[in-house]
């Protein structure tokens, strides 16, 4: 286990230096961060100069990459164009989008992995036929438009839940939101589980717990569960990530100042700076999560070993 991990650490490096240089170009080629600096009026070319100098723009892309990245592994993710250290933005953005993930993962976990089970174990039951339905029209239907109609109903019409969450941004408050981020991944968890637990339902391993006289709750949560279990696991980690960087559309409408929010702002106002820092944050997400998923394997089927 441990040589597996070593390698796989050594692995993630260049993973991580080619998604960094990816996000470091493309976001250097999607506009001149200088002329937003200015606004509205052109800078002049004194000030465009000083500007370009002061912000390191002055150089070759490479060498700003390599200055850029130097920087990083000292804990420096450089500085917004308002003079705001780009760390101080995420002490403040990540601590609010780690809970609003937190809140959807739970939802993804109890909800989808709980309806999987029932529609799973009853395929082809009205429960089943409803669930599959009900999956189809969350996934049709997009984000915005279920978040702005809950808002709509919970907050304003019925007077429920806050329209809008306070700068604290508690976990009592994250609930529609979470639910809101999490629905599409739910839906797809929910038919996830159940296909899995359908296919292996008719598995000899099941079977044969069956004929030994096992207790049925046994053969659900000890044999049927924990080897269905591998295909969601894959996708819960994999969305981790996806939900923390995804969660733009989700903060807008319920004006949470997280991730997502600075994203925008950064995107916005061509803030390169704040943009890539937060974007080399989330690749370090999603690397970190789908090596603990790969760990996680082995501990939901002994059969897999890791040498």
């Amino acid at each position: 286990m441990g040589r597996y991990v070593i390698r796989r650490l050594l692995q993630m490096i260049p993973v991580f230096i080619g998604a960094t240089l990816l996000i470091f170009l493309m976001v250097n080629v999607m506009g001149d961060p200088i002329a937003g600096l200015c606004g509205d009026r052109q800078c002049d070319p004194a000030t465009a100069a000083q500007l370009k100098k002061e912000f390191g723009l002055d150089k070759p892309v490479w060498q700003q990459y390599l200055t850029y990245m130097g920087n990083v592994f000292t804990g420096d993710f450089g500085t917004a164009f308002n003079g705001q250290p780009v760390t101080e933005l995420m002490a403040s953005a990540f601590p609010v989008t780690i809970r609003l993930t937190i809140v959807a993962i739970l939802f993804e976990i109890v909800i989808g992995i709980a309806l999987g089970v029932v529609t799973g174990l009853r395929r082809g039951r009205p429960v089943d036929t409803g669930v599959l339905l009900l999956t189809l029209v969350v996934i049709s239907v997009p984000t915005f438009v279920t978040g702005l109609l809950l808002q709509l109903l919970l907050g304003v019409q019925w007077g429920w839940i806050k329209p809008s969450v306070s700068t604290e941004a508690t976990f009592g408050e994250l609930i529609v939101p979470g639910l809101v981020l999490a629905s599409v991944s739910l839906a797809y968890v929910t038919r996830l589980t159940r296909t899995s637990i359908a296919e292996n339902k008719r598995s000899d391993y099941v079977r044969t717990a069956v004929a030994k006289g096992l207790p049925r709750r046994r053969v659900v949560t000890r044999h049927l569960l924990r080897n269905s279990l591998i295909p969601v696991v894959t996708f819960i980690g994999t969305d981790i990530g996806a939900l923390m960087g995804g969660a733009i559309v989700t903060e807008r409408i319920f004006n949470i100042h997280g991730v997502g929010f600075q994203l925008y702002q950064g995107i916005l106002r061509q803030n390169t700076q704040t943009v890539v820092g937060f974007v080399t944050v989330l690749v370090l997400v999603f690397l970190v999560a789908n090596l603990l998923v790969d760990l996680l394997y082995a501990v939901l089927d002994p059969r897999i070993r890791y040498a």
